[in-house]
């Protein structure tokens, strides 16, 4: 079995992680800065968080709070399809107050390299409409 290609696509922000992290793991901020995934707003629900893309409703799972600056999040698809976005807030060095975020873009089966290549483009945007957001 093939392994899938993946790219790292990241933005440096000047500002502590823990600000950072604490702006983006908030999932009612998503929609000033991850336009990808929640242009129309996330919502709670009984299924968690959702929020509607061109392919119908989304399940967001977004992972717990935690110490290390991890953002991973699981998008469910209409179609069953479960897609997992690697997401981290990764610090300049001890006590640096800029950090790196850093998305793990993976190539899912049946994608082109258009495709690909366009998903790319909207992580990277997102990741600066983050950074535009936090350096205000």
């Amino acid at each position: 079995m093939s392994h899938p290609a993946s790219r790292h696509i990241s933005v440096w922000i000047a500002a502590a992680p823990d600000a950072v992290y604490d702006l983006a793991s908030d999932p009612q901020t998503w929609p000033r800065w991850a336009a990808g995934l929640a242009q129309g707003g996330l919502r709670r629900n009984d299924r968690g968080w959702v929020a509607d893309s061109p392919m119908g409703e989304v399940v967001v799972e977004f992972s717990p709070a935690n110490a290390f600056g991890v953002l991973d999040h699981v998008v469910r698809m209409p179609s069953g399809e479960a897609v997992y976005n690697p997401l981290r807030v990764v610090p300049a060095g001890p006590g640096e107050p800029r950090c790196e975020v850093v998305f793990s873009l993976r190539r899912r089966a049946g994608m082109t390299d258009a495709e690909f290549e366009q998903d790319a483009a909207a992580v990277a945007a997102d990741l600066e409409a983050l950074r535009a957001l936090v350096e205000g």
